[in-house]
Order: structure tokens, then sequence, then C-alpha cells
């Protein structure tokens, strides 16, 4: 399989793997979980299931899919996404849901660094419109989830059973693409072994060492962090906020999802503009950018408002993000792509975890809404003077 026949096939997987796991849980996890009477200081928890994973593996999977080859690595994940959505159909109590949230969590764990990795692999000439183009296909079907999971849960009088059927019918549909995959010739375990560069464990400890010991690489991963703590709690919290509100499902849906379409549509521009004049510079102004809805959102009301809110946070995210995995990838050797990637969602999905978490609890005390969002923001920019400082000496 030729270098574009095998990025097609995988950003369809991508598409129908974060249709599914999206759709899982926005808008639908926070009002599933309320149904099932989860209390507010426990509503963290149960969004941050599901970023452990990652926290566990990203790791192990990106340096294993360099010594073993990405599709292994790839069906894998999809099996996960195959599997998970139908668990939630017999899920009865809050500890149920954080359970099957946490065994879903491996799937994104470990298909985003490995995808990504196999990308800039192939791409080196252009890894940041590329990955940047990936992710966009993986954001129609993040796009769509939101308006689809909430058109459903409209029409079936809120059937959250519906609801996860569909979640695992889009999850079979990415292993079947996944197994269409063709692994690319220079990977592989027999390649490495030939080179004489696979000397067991230790081989894979050395390379998280040096990884984890690259300062740029540390830095834009605490930036990635901070975006994604940002964009995990709000993603959840904002759900909860509109139904406060007064917005019924479908509303939410369409809130939801005017972020995620943003991302999708800018994604690739920003991308290509990180190739073209550097990765730094957007990484800064993205999160200035993210920082202003975060801070508007407790004064927002109407409709109209909120849409530009999830907007304009989109706007922000697409420009941090579109170059995050390329720069990690410029500042390492290409052995050492999937490691580097697999660090980079490690310390993403710590935050991810953390984001929800923290926000739970502020939540919970009178600080509230204005406290929560507020707190977010802050976060943003904390971690834009932290990236700015560690990152100006090698600029």
């Amino acid at each position: 399989m030729n270098r574009n026949g095998f990025f097609v096939v995988l950003c369809i997987m991508g598409l129908f793997a974060i249709l599914s796991s999206t759709m899982s849980k926005n808008p639908i996890l926070p009002l599933f979980a309320d149904s099932l009477g989860v209390p507010e200081y426990l509503m963290g928890f149960v969004a941050a299931a599901s970023t452990v994973p990652g926290i566990l593996v990203s790791l192990p999977a990106g340096s294993i899919s360099d010594v073993f080859g990405r599709k292994r690595v790839l069906v894998l994940s999809g099996l996960v996404f195959a599997s998970a959505p139908f668990l939630y159909i017999f899920v009865v109590s809050s500890w149920q849901l954080v359970l099957v949230r946490f065994y879903h969590g491996f799937a994104t764990a470990v298909f985003v660094p490995v995808a990504s990795a196999a990308i800039v692999e192939r791409s080196p000439e252009s890894k940041g419109e590329r990955v940047s183009a990936f992710s966009s296909a993986t954001m129609i079907g993040r796009g769509a989830a939101p308006f689809l999971g909430g058109y459903i849960l409209s029409v079936t009088g809120s059937s959250y059973s519906s609801v996860y059927v569909s979640v695992g019918v889009a999850g079979v549909v990415a292993l079947l693409t996944g197994l269409a995959l063709r692994e690319h010739r220079a990977t592989g375990r027999r390649t490495v072994r030939r080179r004489g560069e696979w000397k067991g464990f230790s081989h894979l400890f050395r390379g998280w060492i040096e990884v984890a010991t690259n300062r740029g690489i540390v830095a834009t991963s605490l930036v990635e962090a901070a975006m994604y703590s940002t964009f995990g709690a709000f993603e959840f919290f904002l759900a909860l906020y509109l139904k406060s509100l007064g917005f019924d499902d479908l509303l939410i849906g369409i809130v939801m999802g005017a972020q995620l379409v943003t991302v999708m549509v800018t994604k690739p521009f920003m991308g290509r503009i990180s190739d073209r004049y550097g990765r730094r510079m957007p990484i800064l102004v993205g999160l200035i950018i993210g920082s202003l809805p975060l801070v508007a959102t407790p004064f927002a009301s109407q409709f109209p408002e909120l849409v530009a809110i999830s907007i304009v946070y989109g706007l922000g995210l697409s420009t941090v993000t579109s170059s995050t995995t390329a720069l990690v990838s410029d500042l390492t050797s290409k052995e050492l792509y999937g490691a580097s990637i697999g660090f980079l969602s490690t310390v993403m999905d710590m935050g991810q975890a953390l984001g929800p978490i923290i926000t739970g609890f502020i939540l919970a005390t009178t600080a509230g809404y204005f406290g929560a969002f507020t707190t977010l923001a802050g976060i943003l920019l904390v971690f834009d003077i932290i990236f700015y400082v560690f990152t100006r000496a090698k600029t």
C-alpha cells in the first residue's frame, strides 16, 4: 500500500473511531451520568476515567509500534473501539460507568499516538499538514458526534441504549477499516532486528529516557496537557452548564459540535502555516485565543453567544494542536517517532484527566461555573508563559 493509500484508509478508520468514542461522551455522558444519580463531585472522575489509560499505555504503545509495526497496534485499538460501546447498555451504577469508561479509554490512548507516528514517518516533508489533515478527518467524526448523539436522544425520548448501539456500530466499522491497512516495509520486527536496533526492553527504556530528558519535547507536552485539560473539562461541563440554562438535547449538541467543526475546518490550514512558518508562534497565539472564550462562558446565556464561544475555543484548540505533534517529531530521531508522540500523548492525558477532576471540585464550591471556567483560562495563560520561557533559547 503506497503512502497516499495508507493515509486515506487511516483517515477513514480515524473518522469512525473518533465518531464512536466522541458520541459515547458528548453530549450523552454527563446526561447519562446524571440519570444514574452520580453526585456532582464525582462527575469529574466519570469524565476523567477514559483518559487514565492514555497515561498508562500511550508511551508503551508508541514504542512497541516503533519496533513491531504500526498496523498490529492499530488493529488492537480497533478491537476496543468495537467492543466497549456495547458495555454501556448494561451499566446501572456509578462504579460500572467508571469501569466501562476506563476500558473504552484504551482505544483512543493506543490509536492516536500510533496513527500520528505512522503519518509522520511517511510524510516527513509535510508532517504538520498531514497530521492536521488526519486530525480533521477524525474531527469529522468528532464534530458529527454531538449532533448525531443529540438527535438520537431527541427522537428516541432520551434512550441511552439506542445511542450506545450506534456508537458500537461505528466502532465495528473502524475495526474493519483497520484490517485493510498494509504495513510499511521500513517498519516491523524483522526489519528492526536485521539492523541490530532491537535489544529487548532496555532498548525501549533508553528511548523513553532520551525523549523524557529532551527539554523541547517536555515543554511541548506540557502545553498539550494544558490545552487538553481545558478541553476535557470544557467539553464535559459546558453540557451541564447548557442544561442548567434550560437548553434541550438538540441545542446542546449544536453548541458542543460548533467547536469541533471549527477545529475540523481550520486545522489543516493551521498545519500548513506550521510547516511553512514554524511551530512556536502558533502554539503561543493559540493558547491566548483558547483562554478568551473560557473567561466569557459564565457571562453568556443566549444560544448565539454560546455558539460563538464554542467556535473561538475551537480555533484556539486547532491553532495549538496543529503544531505540537509535528514539533515533538522535529525534536527527535525517526526511530523514536512512536516514543516521542506516545510521550506527548501520555502527558496530554494526564492533563485531560486532571482538568475535569479539578473543575468538578471547583464547581462544587461557591465559585460555581465562574470559578471553574476562569480557572481553566488561567491554566492556558500560565502554560503559555512556561512554553515561551522554555523554548526561547532553542528558537
